[in-house]
C-alpha cells in the first residue's frame, strides 16, 4: 500500500472509532432503573407491566441462564434539551457476538406497546424526535438472559442448552441505562466516512476513483475539529458531498436488497424463546418502516406469524398494517424454513399447502417463491413440487458453504428428477445476513457468475439466525448506495420484482440437473436419532390418520376431524424446521421435539383407531386395513384376514452357525452374528461379496474440525472398528419365523440385535435395539455386496434419486454421504439388493476391485455422538430396523420400504372395508388420500410414478361422485386440467386428483 494511502485510512479508521462514533451521542443522564426477576418461565407484556418493581443501581448483575427480568426505566429530559433528539442508551451487558446469541429485550411504552428490540447491534430508543424539555420519560424492558451457547470459534460442550442443566448464576451485568442527546449530523458523518472507507478498500489500490475518495476523506477530517465534532460534522459532510454524489456506472451491478432477520424456529434457544424473538425482531422491523419510506422487509414462515397472532396481538396488529402497505412481505409460502432432504413427499406438499393457505387467509396474498436461504441441501424432487404447487421461482445461498466445489450459477434453472424446472437464484455476495458493507456489495458484482448475461443479484439485509433484523445503520448505507460511483446499485425491492427481472435478462438460462447437494453439514442426516424416528412415524401415522377418516367420513357419513388433523400437521410441519430435524438444536429442544411427536403419533393412532372401529363395525373376525397402495391384501381398505399359508422357514445349523431359507432366499448367520451368504433361490445370484460378511457393525471416531452435531468429515474412514465380538447369542424358530438374537458390548454401549426370516418374504429383517453411550463416535452398518453397480438408487420424495458410485470427479467425491428415504437399491441390470429402513437417513458408498470382480460396499449410519450443541447427543435406547432385501428392484425396494414403515394393522369387525379409491398401473404409488382443505367433502388422491419410467393406468371411486379432476400440489384448480380416471404419468410424475362428490 502507498505510504500516503496507509496514512489516509489508518487516520479514518482511529478517528471513526475513537471520535466520530462515540460522538453520536452527547450530553446524558442517567435513568432510574427498577426491577423484577421472575422465578420461572416468561409471562405476557400485560402481565409484565403489571408486576411489583424494586429500585436497583447500575450497574447490576442479573439474569440467571434462560430467565427473565423485567426493568422498569424513568427519568425526566433536561430542559436545556428542548428541540433536540433524545434517545435512550441501553447496554444489558452486551459482548460483541451477534444479536440473538446472547442477552436481548423488547421495549415498550407503559400502555403495553412494543417498540423495538434491544440487542448488541441495537442498543438505543428513540424517545423524542425534537424534546420539549423538562418532560418525564417511563418505558419498560422485557429482557431474556439467553445464554452464549456458541461462542464461535469453538464448540465448546455446554450444559447451558437445557434449563433443568443451565447454570443458576446470572450472567449479564448492566452497564449503561440512560438518556442522551443525539447527534444527527455527527450520525450521519459516521456513516459517509464508513461507506467511503469500505468503497475504497475494494477499488483497484491506483484507481482514480479511489485516490480521490481517500483525498475526500483527508479533507474531511482537516475541517473536523476532533474536541467539537458535534459542532463542525456539518462541514466535514460538506467536504464528502462530492465524492458522495458521484454517480454510479450504466454497467454497474444491480442489487436487490430486502431486510431480513431469517429467524431460526429452534436453534440455540427453545421454540418459546423463539416466540419472543419474533417479537422483538417484527417490533423493530415495523419501527423501522414507519421511519424510512423506502424501506421493505422480507419475513418467511406462516409459523412465525402464527405465532404473533396467538401470543402478541399488538405485534401482529402492527406487522398486518405493514403487509396491507405492502412494506412487510410474507416470502416463501411454506409453514416453516423446513429440512427438504428428510421430510416426506407428504410434508413438503403440507409445508407449501399449509404455508400458502394461512398467507391467503390472513392477508390475501399467497408467495410467488420459495425462499429457503439456511438448509442443509436440497432435494432432487423440489423443482417438480414446488412448480405443482404455483411458485415460480426459489432462492438460497447455503450452497456457497460448499468444502469443495465452486457452484457454477448464480441465476439458472434446476431441474428435478422428473424434469420439472424452477427459476433459482443464488445471492453472490454468499451471505443471508448482509451488513451492505463494501467487501459485501463489492463481491456481489465481482463474482457474479452471469455477469456476461445479467446485471443483478439479491442481498438479504439484516441480522439473523437469532433475529435481530435490518438496522437503521444498514438503511442509511443502502441510501449512500442507491447511485454511487465505483460501487454496485442498491435499491429496496421485493424478491417477486428481482426475479422478473432477472428472467427477461436471461432468456435462456443455465441449467443445474438433480440435487442441490450441499458440501458440508453430512451429519444432519445422523444426529438425534430420536427426533427423526418419531418424525418419520408420525408422518406416515399422520397419513394413515387422514386416509381412514376420510374413509369413514365418505363410508359413514362421520365427522371428518379437519382442525384436529390440522393442529397434527402443523406440530410437524414446525418440526421440519432446519435445525430441529436435522439434530443440531440444544438439548431442550430435542427433549421436547420427543415429547411433542409422541404425542402427535398418539393423537394420529386415536384418530385412525376411531376410524377404523367405525368402519369395522361389531365382530369377531380379524381383519386386515392396509394404508398403502403396495402390498398383498385389499389396498386403501380392510379385507378379513387370510388364513396363514402353508409356506415356512427352516432353520439349521451350519459352520457353527444357522442357516435360515425359506422358499425365496437362503441365507447364513455365522457363529458371531454376521451375514456371510444371502442366496437368492430363483437366480442363484449370491448379494454377499466373496469373502466378506454383511450385516457387520462398524464403529468410528467422529471429531469435525467444526459443527459438531453438522459435520462428518471425510478423514473419520481413516480409522474403524469392526464389531464381531459376540456376548450373546442364540437361534429359534418362533411363529414360523427364523430368528436369531445377537448381543454386542462394546465401549460403553450394547446392541441387541434379532435377525428374523419370514416365510414368504425376501427381506432379512435385521431389529436393532442398541443402548447408546458413546462420545464423539460413528456407528455404521455394513454390506458388502457382490454387485458390480455403477449407481445406488435412493429413495426421496416422490421417487428416488440415482447416484453414481466412482469418484472420478471432485464433485463426487465429495459426496462420501448421502441421503435416502425409506430404501437405497444397488443393482446390475438382472439382479439387485436393497437396504430398506424405518428411521435412518445417511448412507455411504465404495467401490472394491479384485482380481476378478468388482463389489459395492453400502454402509448405513445409525447413530453418532457429537457433543455440541447437546452434550449428551442421543444417549439412550434406540430401535432402528433394517431390512436385507435380497433380489430387488426398484419395484420390489418401494414395496418393501412402504410395508415396513407403514405396516397392515389387525383389528376385529364385522365387515369388510372397500377402498375410497383404488389405482391400477405398474408403479403407481398412492401418497395420500384425504378430504379436500376447502371444507368440502370432495376427495383429494396424490399418486406417484415411483419407478423412473413412463407407465399408464387408471383411478376409479368406490363411492357416488362426480367427476376426477386433476388440482394443483394445494388444490387450486388449474388450467387445461385433466379429466377423468385415465392414468398416464411421466418418471417420477405426481399427480393431485379431486374427486367431487
Amino acid at each position: 500500500m502507498h505510504d500516503g494511502t496507509s496514512l489516509t485510512v489508518g487516520r479514518v479508521r482511529r478517528v471513526l472509532d475513537e471520535r466520530i462514533r462515540p460522538a453520536i451521542h452527547s450530553a446524558s443522564v442517567p435513568l432510574e432503573v427498577e426491577v423484577n426477576e421472575l422465578p420461572g418461565e416468561p409471562i405476557g407484556p400485560s402481565a409484565g407491566l403489571a408486576l411489583e418493581f424494586a429500585p436497583a443501581s447500575v450497574p447490576r448483575t442479573w439474569g440467571p441462564a434462560w430467565s427473565t427480568t423485567w426493568f422498569r426505566l424513568s427519568g425526566r429530559i433536561p430542559a436545556e434539551w428542548a428541540g433536540r433528539r433524545v434517545e435512550a442508551l441501553i447496554d444489558l451487558g452486551f459482548s460483541d457476538h451477534m444479536p440473538g446469541f446472547q442477552c436481548e429485550a423488547l421495549a415498550y411504552r407503559p400502555d403495553g406497546t412494543p417498540i423495538k428490540s434491544i440487542n448488541p447491534r441495537n442498543q438505543w430508543l428513540a424517545i423524542a424526535d425534537a424534546a420539549e424539555g423538562d418532560e418525564s420519560v417511563e418505558f419498560y424492558l422485557e429482557a431474556a438472559a439467553n445464554p452464549l451457547i456458541l461462542d464461535f470459534p469453538s464448540f465448546a460442550p455446554t450444559q447451558e442448552g437445557d434449563i433443568r442443566t443451565s447454570s443458576p448464576e446470572p450472567l449479564y451485568r448492566t452497564r449503561r441505562l440512560e438518556l442522551a442527546v443525539f447527534e444527527t449530523e455527527v450520525y450521519e458523518l459516521s456513516l459517509d466516512l464508513e461507506v467511503l472507507f469500505e468503497l475504497q478498500a475494494e477499488l483497484p489500490e491506483t484507481s482514480p476513483r479511489r485516490m480521490r475518495i481517500l483525498q475526500a476523506m483527508d479533507d474531511a477530517l482537516d475541517v473536523l475539529d476532533l474536541q467539537h465534532v458535534a459542532a463542525t460534522a456539518s462541514d466535514a459532510r460538506a467536504v464528502l458531498a462530492p465524492a458522495l454524489s458521484a454517480p454510479a456506472e450504466a454497467s454497474a451491478h444491480r442489487i436487490s436488497a430486502v431486510g431480513h432477520a431469517h429467524i431460526d424456529s429452534a436453534w440455540l434457544w427453545p421454540l418459546r424463546e423463539t416466540i419472543r424473538k419474533v417479537a422483538r425482531t417484527t417490533s423493530s422491523m415495523t419501527t423501522l418502516i414507519e421511519e424510512q419510506p423506502e424501506f421493505q422487509y422480507g419475513m418467511s414462515s406462516a409459523q412465525q406469524y402464527a405465532w404473533l397472532k396467538e401470543h402478541r396481538p399488538e405485534v401482529w396488529e402492527r406487522v398486518k398494517a405493514a403487509v396491507a402497505a405492502g412494506r412487510f412481505l410474507p416470502l416463501g409460502g411454506m409453514w416453516v424454513e423446513s429440512d427438504t432432504v428428510m421430510p416426506s413427499g407428504e410434508s413438503l406438499v403440507r409445508q407449501f399447502s399449509y404455508g400458502q393457505r394461512f398467507f391467503e387467509r390472513e392477508f390475501g396474498i399467497r408467495s410467488k417463491g420459495v425462499w429457503l436461504p439456511d438448509s442443509f441441501g436440497y432435494s432432487p424432487a423440489l423443482p417438480q413440487l414446488m412448480r405443482r404447487a404455483g411458485f415460480e421461482w426459489f432462492f438460497t445461498q447455503k450452497i456457497s458453504w460448499n468444502q469443495q466445489n465452486v457452484f457454477p450459477h448464480h441465476s439458472f434453472l434446476w431441474e428435478g428428477i422428473d424434469g420439472s424446472r424452477v427459476f433459482t437464484h443464488f445471492p453472490s455476495m454468499d451471505t443471508y445476513n448482509s451488513q451492505l458493507s463494501g467487501m459485501e456489495v463489492a463481491k456481489a458484482s465481482r463474482q457474479f457468475k452471469e455477469n456476461r448475461v445479467s446485471s443483478r443479484s439479491i442481498a438479504p439485509v439484516g441480522w439473523g439466525d437469532g433475529g435481530g433484523g435490518t438496522t437503521r445503520e444498514m438503511t442509511g448505507k443502502a441510501t449512500r448506495l442507491q447511485n454511487l460511483e465505483g460501487s454496485a446499485r442498491v435499491e429496496w425491492e421485493h424478491p417477486d420484482v428481482f426475479f422478473d427481472a432477472a428472467r427477461a435478462e436471461i432468456p435462456n438460462p443455465a441449467v443445474w440437473v438433480g440435487e442441490l447437494y450441499l458440501e458440508l453439514h453430512r451429519g444432519t442426516l445422523t444426529s438425534q436419532h430420536a427426533t427423526k424416528a418419531l418424525h418419520r412415524w408420525a408422518e406416515h401415522t399422520l397419513v394413515e390418520a387422514e386416509l381412514w377418516a376420510a374413509t369413514d367420513a365418505v363410508r359413514t357419513g362421520a365427522a371428518y376431524p379437519k382442525a384436529e388433523i390440522d393442529r397434527l400437521w402443523e406440530t410437524v410441519l414446525l418440526h421440519e424446521f432446519h435445525d430441529i430435524l436435522p439434530g443440531t438444536s440444544i438439548a431442550w429442544v430435542h427433549r421436547e421435539a420427543a415429547e411433542v411427536l409422541s404425542g402427535v403419533v398418539s393423537d394420529a393412532q386415536a384418530l385412525a383407531d376411531a376410524a377404523r372401529r367405525s368402519l369395522a363395525g361389531e365382530g369377531e373376525r380379524e381383519l386386515r386395513f392396509v394404508p398403502s397402495s403396495v402390498g398383498a391384501g385389499r389396498a386403501l381398505g380392510a379385507a378379513f384376514a387370510e388364513a396363514p399359508t402353508a409356506a415356512s422357514v427352516s432353520l439349521t445349523e451350519e459352520d457353527g452357525g444357522w442357516r435360515l431359507e425359506n422358499e425365496l432366499v437362503s441365507v447364513l448367520v455365522s457363529a458371531n452374528g454376521l451375514i456371510v451368504s444371502a442366496v437368492d433361490k430363483a437366480s442363484g445370484r449370491e448379494a454377499v461379496a466373496e469373502g466378506r460378511a454383511a450385516n457387520l457393525f462398524q464403529l468410528h471416531q467422529d471429531f469435525p474440525n467444526m459443527w459438531d452435531a453438522w459435520d462428518i468429515d471425510k478423514y473419520y474412514r481413516n480409522s474403524v472398528d469392526d464389531l464381531t465380538e459376540v456376548a450373546k447369542i442364540a437361534a429359534s424358530v418362533v411363529d414360523g419365523s427364523a430368528v436369531v438374537t445377537v448381543t454386542r458390548a462394546f465401549s460403553e454401549s450394547t446392541i441387541e440385535q434379532t435377525i428374523v426370516l419370514a416365510p414368504g418374504s425376501r427381506s432379512v429383517a435385521l431389529r436393532n435395539d442398541i443402548d447408546w453411550h458413546e462420545t464423539e463416535k460413528l456407528l455404521k452398518l455394513a454390506f458388502p455386496l457382490d454387485i458390480q453397480a455403477a449407481h445406488t438408487e435412493a429413495e426421496t420424495q416422490f421417487g428416488y434419486q440415482s447416484r453414481v458410485t466412482h469418484t472420478n470427479t471432485s464433485w463426487e467425491a465429495a459426496k462420501f454421504e448421502t441421503s435416502m428415504h425409506r430404501f437405497v437399491l444397488v443393482r446390475e441390470q438382472d439382479f439387485g439388493v436393497a437396504l430398506v429402513n424405518d428411521s435412518i437417513y445417511g448412507y455411504d458408498t465404495s467401490r472394491e476391485v479384485s482380481d476378478d470382480a468388482v463389489a459395492t460396499t453400502v454402509r448405513l449410519s445409525l447413530l453418532r455422538a457429537p457433543r455440541f450443541p447437546d452434550p449428551d447427543t442421543d444417549h439412550g435406547h434406540h430401535a432402528i430396523e433394517v431390512g436385507f432385501v435380497i433380489g430387488a428392484d426398484a419395484a420390489i425396494a418401494t414395496a418393501e420400504g412402504i410395508a415396513l414403515n407403514s405396516p397392515a394393522t389387525r383389528m376385529h369387525g364385522g365387515r369388510e372395508v372397500e377402498p375410497l379409491v383404488s389405482v391400477e398401473g405398474e408403479g403407481i404409488v398412492v401418497s395420500g388420500v384425504k378430504l379436500a382443505d376447502d371444507g368440502s367433502g370432495d376427495v383429494v388422491v396424490r399418486l406417484y410414478e415411483a419407478l423412473g419410467r413412463r407407465t399408464t393406468g387408471s383411478i376409479s371411486a368406490g363411492f357416488e361422485h362426480r367427476e376426477i379432476r386433476e388440482v394443483s400440489l394445494i388444490e387450486d384448480a388449474i388450467d387445461d386440467a385433466r379429466i377423468g380416471g385415465e392414468l398416464r404419468l411421466r418418471p417420477f410424475e405426481v399427480r393431485t386428483l379431486r374427486i367431487a362428490r
